[in-house]
């Protein structure tokens, strides 16, 4: 068996009722809470009272958007004297809350750390402790060590990384899930098999994420598909328990090509990221089953063909008819195609450009040329 390692938050609690634990919980961290969420503040009302109930001093910062540098920079402000920070929302309140989190000890500009566009400098100081509370089943930020950061004057999306920024905590309440709107639903639960997928197939896969994504991978499939047909607590369960396997896989192995291209799109573009992976990763599955060469690869992809095809009716099937069925049922489920999200050949061209140093790219199955992207980006068109 090949050595491995393997890390993730210090602490995670999964189930119905967990959040309960929050408000004590980051209390007992510090006083001086920096409190992060979406658009809508009154979300998070519930942490900011029973904070205030915990003798708690909370400020509270807004993210409306996919983070980028400008936002991070005002959340370090906001910051100022805070001891802890804590996040509620979707992957982008949890990643820039994490950016915020390790940046407000840092004495370096914001840039130099930054991968790609900066120099990827390690932090200068520890970051402040931070937890994190998703109410998305999707990118599993929750137990990664990295932040997506735009940079809109590079027109790209990069990382932020310390082994450091893992979260003191990560609270996983499915019912925080609970009502989450059906496109949201659709986009951050593909988002979510996408990260058990690429992580099962990917170079860099090892036992430990492996047994996390052979279970993952049918159950999130299963879910998914429940959920565009009923509201159903089990499925969100399910849901929210694929969504960390994919963040603790993704964080210990790594991904491939459909996040290898989904960065350089989301910074090009603005489109949202869980719809983008959507509506790649069919073509990436069949692409890279004609490409790889390696037989512990093939069969891998294979058994995802398998998986797929049991959860949309087609048992046994070929990888061709496996991510024909995904494609059909997901935009039959309300997926746009990438041309709706506003994905033009321009976008395409340069995105299979900067794919070439995506970080996400390196542990793909297949040696894929910028030939091989751009088809994939126009069959998902």
């Amino acid at each position: 068996m090949q050595p491995f390692a393997f890390a993730t938050a210090t602490e995670i609690l999964f189930g119905r009722g967990q959040a309960a634990q929050a408000a004590a919980r980051v209390a007992g961290l510090g006083k001086r809470v920096l409190l992060v969420y979406g658009r809508d503040a009154g979300r998070a009302h519930w942490l900011t009272d029973a904070l205030a109930g915990q003798g708690c001093a909370v400020t509270g910062f807004s993210v409306p958007r996919e983070p980028d540098v400008a936002l991070i920079k005002e959340g370090i402000d906001a910051a100022d004297d805070a001891q802890v920070v804590a996040a509620v929302g979707g992957g982008a309140v949890i990643d820039a809350g994490k950016a915020i989190a390790a940046l407000v000890p840092a004495t370096r500009p914001l840039l130099d750390h930054l991968e790609v566009v900066g120099q990827g400098l390690p932090l200068d100081n520890p970051p402040l402790p931070f937890v994190a509370l998703p109410t998305t089943a999707g990118t599993g930020a929750e137990v990664t060590r990295n932040a997506v950061i735009g940079v809109p004057e590079h027109r790209r999306k990069v990382s932020l990384r310390d082994a450091r920024m893992l979260p003191r905590l990560a609270i996983v309440d499915p019912a925080l899930t609970d009502g989450c709107p059906r496109a949201v639903t659709l986009a951050s639960g593909l988002d979510a098999v996408t990260q058990v997928i690429e992580p099962y197939v990917c170079t860099r896969a090892n036992p430990m994420t492996d047994a996390l994504c052979r279970d993952a991978i049918p159950r999130g499939l299963a879910a998914l598909r429940r959920l565009m047909e009923d509201e159903d607590a089990e499925a969100r369960d399910d849901m929210a328990w694929v969504s960390l396997c994919g963040g603790l896989a993704l964080a210990n192995a790594g991904l491939g090509a459909v996040h290898g291209l989904a960065g350089p799109l989301g910074g090009l573009t603005g489109a949202p990221h869980g719809a983008i992976c959507g509506a790649l990763l069919p073509h990436v599955l069949e692409t890279n089953r004609r490409a790889a060469t390696d037989p512990a690869a093939v069969e891998r992809l294979d058994q995802v063909a398998r998986w797929i095809g049991a959860a949309f009716d087609t048992p046994f099937a070929s990888m061709p008819e496996a991510t024909r069925a995904l494609a059909d049922w997901s935009h039959r489920a309300g997926l746009p195609a990438l041309s709706a999200l506003g994905v033009g050949p321009e976008a395409q061209a340069a995105a299979a450009d900067a794919a070439a140093t995506s970080s996400s790219m390196k542990a793909n199955p297949a040696a894929l040329t910028p030939n091989d992207l751009r088809r994939i980006m126009e069959e998902a068109g």
